[in-house]
């Protein structure tokens, strides 16, 4: 099964930037836990953009992740934020 990688960036408004900081280090501890996970990274390359790169090891797992942060905190804390991903398989 082929390898399933995001990448792209998040943006949201300034009056929310420290709300998503505060939030992304359990986002992040949470995602790289599960079964599948290869790599997680989401780095504030600018003032409220953050890049996102993600690597799980089949679209199982990809999945998965995708159906767990729909309930999360994060999904809460980010609501209404723009994306801008890419999904690929390798």
């Amino acid at each position: 099964m082929p390898e399933i990688r995001l990448t792209g960036t998040m943006t949201c408004p300034p009056e929310r930037a420290r709300d998503i900081r505060a939030a992304l280090p359990e986002h992040i501890r949470l995602t790289r836990a599960e079964p599948g996970c290869l790599a997680f990274e989401v780095t504030e390359t600018a003032s409220g953009v953050f890049s996102v790169a993600e690597r799980f090891i089949d679209r199982t797992a990809f999945e998965a992740h995708q159906l767990r942060t729909r309930a999360s905190e994060w999904a809460r804390v980010t609501e209404g934020c723009p994306r801008d991903y890419e999904v690929t398989e390798a």
